[in-house]
């Protein structure tokens, strides 16, 4: 990464300001990273979730994917030395709200055989409902 090599170079020369905005620069390029990932998997936690209301029913497959992406959520937000987590609750509420629309669409392919568009999906589930669901098990 060249970012880390002029990091290097500049720390050795002793330009210690300018070491500080590539070190902030790596630390945004990080937390993108990380909101990127998260975002992924909450769109496959809320398309299970969206499912399972729709359809007033669940298998195991689904639990198991909802399982795995609550895991590596919880897993890509917590700070490895400090136990924090990344992002607040508010935070995450926030990417699964954005999350939600791509995971409608997706969802109404694989919902009732597909016979639904995501409009008409929409309608037949509880938004606030499923990501408050979605956050919850965020928690556990």
């Amino acid at each position: 990464m060249e970012e880390l090599l002029e990091l290097r170079e500049l720390l050795e020369q002793g330009k210690i300001p300018e070491a500080l905005l590539i070190v902030d620069e790596l630390e945004e390029m990080s937390l993108s990273d990380k909101i990127n990932k998260i975002d992924s998997y909450g769109v496959i936690l809320l398309i299970h979730l969206i499912k399972q209301q729709a359809e007033n029913r669940t298998t195991r497959s689904w639990e198991i994917s909802r399982e795995n992406a609550v895991r590596e959520i919880n897993k890509t937000n917590k700070r490895r030395k400090s136990g924090d987590n990344y992002l607040n609750q508010a935070e995450l509420m926030d990417i699964l709200q954005q999350a939600y629309e791509i995971a409608l669409k997706k969802a109404a392919l694989e919902t009732l055989e597909g016979r639904f568009e995501a409009e008409e999906l929409a309608a037949m589930v509880n938004k606030a409902e499923i990501l408050t669901q979605a956050l919850e098990s965020l928690q556990k």
